[in-house]
């Protein structure tokens, strides 16, 4: 008979702190504001973050950034991602557009930041009146990962 345990390994549930963004900016713009007004350095991912299931298959913008003195890494994630979808009829090409969102409960958010690693609340709080402080930048505020239902795309 085989037996199956579980270590702690598998229990472990990663630990960051998440920011939700509202503003207009492109994706690229707001990392530069974000790296000019925050002293981060965020770069642009090569591989952007996709997810697949039996409906849709998307894939959402990623920046990253590490901190070697505190051990953090922050990654700024596109909140949603249009999808162009064009189809033929009697000789005319009809062009629609979808939009997918990572987390579907917060659709009203533009972008997220996830620091990952155990942060202190001062800290976030501080980044977040930065980041308010950006002219192009409606508002910030921090998000209780647990209210979250699709937390899950936010594991990679």
């Amino acid at each position: 008979m085989q037996i199956h345990s579980l270590g702690f390994d598998d229990l472990y549930e990663e630990e960051y702190s998440l920011i939700g963004i509202h503003t207009t900016l492109e994706d690229f713009k707001l990392a530069y504001l974000l790296n000019k007004n925050i002293s981060t350095r965020f770069h642009k991912l090569k591989n952007d973050l996709t997810i697949e299931n039996q409906q849709i298959k998307a894939s959402f913008s990623m920046f990253k950034y590490e901190n070697p003195k505190y051990d953090f890494e922050w990654h700024l994630i596109a909140n949603s991602t249009k999808t162009e979808n064009i189809t033929t009829s009697n000789q005319l090409l009809l062009t629609t557009e979808t939009k997918t969102f990572l987390i579907p409960e917060k659709k009203k958010i533009d972008y997220f930041i996830k620091i990952s690693g155990e942060v202190e609340i001062s800290f976030i709080t501080k980044t977040i009146k930065k980041i308010k402080s950006i002219e192009q930048v409606m508002t910030s505020y921090s998000i209780d990962k647990d209210t979250l239902k699709s937390k899950d795309f936010l594991i990679f």
